[in-house]
């Protein structure tokens, strides 16, 4: 054989594995990695994937992982028979047979067992970056081995998901990846390249409406408060147009927290960011969802560091009702403010109205007490507590 003829010497399988980021609508997926790490991981905002390599696994040590899980799951759905939830006794008895190297495979089957097996998302943070018909050959082997699944989801980044073919977008579609994850952020120009985010708001758009006319659902993610104290209203307005331009299936709030092992934090740390205090962030949002016109989306709050978890619901019916939850408590006395800021942050209060429950106003009112958080100094006391979020 000659030299060109050689087949690669693949790296050696060491096993499954799982990458550190998911969303957080897929919190119960069997989780499946593709790729390793982001191939851009420049964005300031960001803290993970630092001083690693981006790399692709390969598609056999992916199919290994697929296998592998597919085997405990099995097992584990013939030990628990028509029993309608997974035991502790079923999984004791399935791990007595755990292959040598195995047991992570084996803790992944056993945690999306008892959570239903709906779901599937592919990491890490721009998995669509590989060959299409490299992903479509594992989505296809996932629909194999787990025919009842009913969504199977990933990350990508726009500037990819603008570069892929469109024939190559619908077969991947039609393989069974039937929603995309974007880290939209911003559709402010100014923000994104402030931040490093290496894509404009032009293509944020294709690509947006290039996923909807492939068929997949698509999630777009924003971030309130990443165009600081400067560019807060550039950055609601901007975003809205995009989104208006999209119509995506779902807009997912993630308000910004910034770590210290983050480019952003030396940023802000040296004057050349300003930070938004909460209550500015807040009339953002109002801005924000007040301009979002024409579309149908779904709004979605779910992530702790977002304020307002009742700020959610299907546009236009819900536009009104999330407004006045932002305006009541835009309209509060500060020392009610810092309160519900503190209890949210705490995870004491869930909503606005949790105020009105006395036990755990109560709670809120002696931590307060405690650490002397009072409206002057209530942003550094939050900030320090979202930093733990991420």
């Amino acid at each position: 054989m000659t030299q060109a003829n050689k087949k690669p010497v693949l790296p050696v399988y060491e096993g499954f594995e799982q990458g550190p980021i998911r969303p957080p609508s897929e919190a119960y997926s069997l989780l499946i990695r593709v790729t390793r790490n982001c191939p851009w991981n420049r964005c300031t905002f960001c803290p993970v994937y630092k001083n690693t390599r981006f790399s692709i696994r390969p598609v056999e040590h992916i199919i290994n992982d697929i296998d592998a899980v597919h085997k405990y799951v099995k097992r584990l759905l013939q030990i628990a028979g028509d029993s309608p939830q997974l035991t502790r006794a079923h999984i004791t008895a399935a791990a007595q047979k755990i292959e040598f190297g195995e047991f992570d495979a084996f803790q992944a089957a056993v945690r999306w067992a008892m959570y239903g097996m709906r779901s599937i998302f592919i990491q890490d943070a721009n998995s669509l970056v590989i060959k299409p018909s490299d992903m479509v050959k594992i989505i296809r082997h996932l629909v194999e081995k787990f025919p009842f699944i009913e969504r199977i989801t990933s990350y990508a980044r726009s500037d990819t998901i603008a570069r892929i073919k469109e024939e190559d977008l619908k077969r991947i579609a039609k393989a069974g990846l039937n929603r995309i994850h974007i880290g939209l952020e911003s559709g402010s120009d100014q923000v994104l390249k402030q931040v490093q985010k290496g894509v404009t708001k032009a293509i944020h758009i294709e690509a947006g409406l290039k996923v909807i006319a492939a068929g997949m659902e698509l999630s777009e993610y924003v971030m309130p408060g990443l165009g600081g104290k400067t560019l807060w209203e550039t950055h609601a307005l901007e975003t809205a147009d995009a989104l208006n331009r999209i119509n995506p299936h779902f807009i997912r709030m993630r308000t910004l927290a910034i770590p210290n092992d983050s480019k952003l934090y030396e940023d802000y740390r040296s004057g050349a960011f300003e930070k938004c205090p909460e209550l500015l962030t807040a009339k953002e949002i109002r801005l924000f969802i007040q301009q979002l016109k024409g579309i149908d989306s779904m709004v979605k709050s779910d992530h702790i560091l977002n304020l307002f978890q009742d700020v959610e619901g299907k546009l236009p019916w819900a536009k009104e009702d999330m407004l006045r939850i932002i305006d009541s408590f835009l309209t509060m006395l500060p020392e009610q403010q810092c309160l519900y800021q503190v209890g949210r942050r705490l995870g004491i209060f869930m909503e606005l109205k949790d105020l009105r429950n006395p036990d755990k106003r109560s709670c809120v009112l002696q931590i307060c007490r405690r650490f002397d958080v009072t409206p002057e100094n209530v942003d550094s006391f939050v900030e320090e507590q979202m930093k733990g979020f991420i």
